[in-house]
């Protein structure tokens, strides 16, 4: 897991327990290791790639935001064949996979941004 934090952390000049602080670095592996769910998140990565899911499902009925960090990978034409994205946020500037922790408060203020902007359930 360190090895992907080093990789795909921003900024990429940085340690990962520089730019992300340690404690929350060993706070997500512990995560993994206590509730043993490291193999079953990666598998999802590799089995996407091969097929292994139920195939073609129906896009899901619900609206869709998605913010784009600009050194993570999101392909939006991709995302738009499954998904009703009615806010996508690219970020060119800032961000890597790890914005959940890394750019907290842009993600939060998009999330704000998103949620404002759905009809209300009444």
């Amino acid at each position: 897991m360190l090895d992907k934090f080093r990789a795909w952390t921003y900024p990429f000049d940085q340690e990962p327990d520089g730019a992300l602080g340690r404690n929350r670095i060993l706070a997500q592996v512990t995560l993994y290791w206590l509730t043993r769910s490291a193999g079953s998140a990666a598998y999802t990565v590799y089995a996407a790639d091969g097929g292994a899911w139920a195939g073609p499902q129906a896009k899901p009925s619900q609206p869709v935001g998605a913010i784009m960090f600009a050194h993570d990978i999101g392909i939006r034409h991709l995302a738009e064949k499954e998904f009703d994205i009615v806010h996508w946020t690219e970020v060119p500037d800032h961000g890597g996979h790890f914005a959940a922790m890394d750019e907290q408060v842009r993600r939060a203020a998009d999330l704000r941004s998103f949620l404002s902007a759905l009809p209300s359930a009444g």
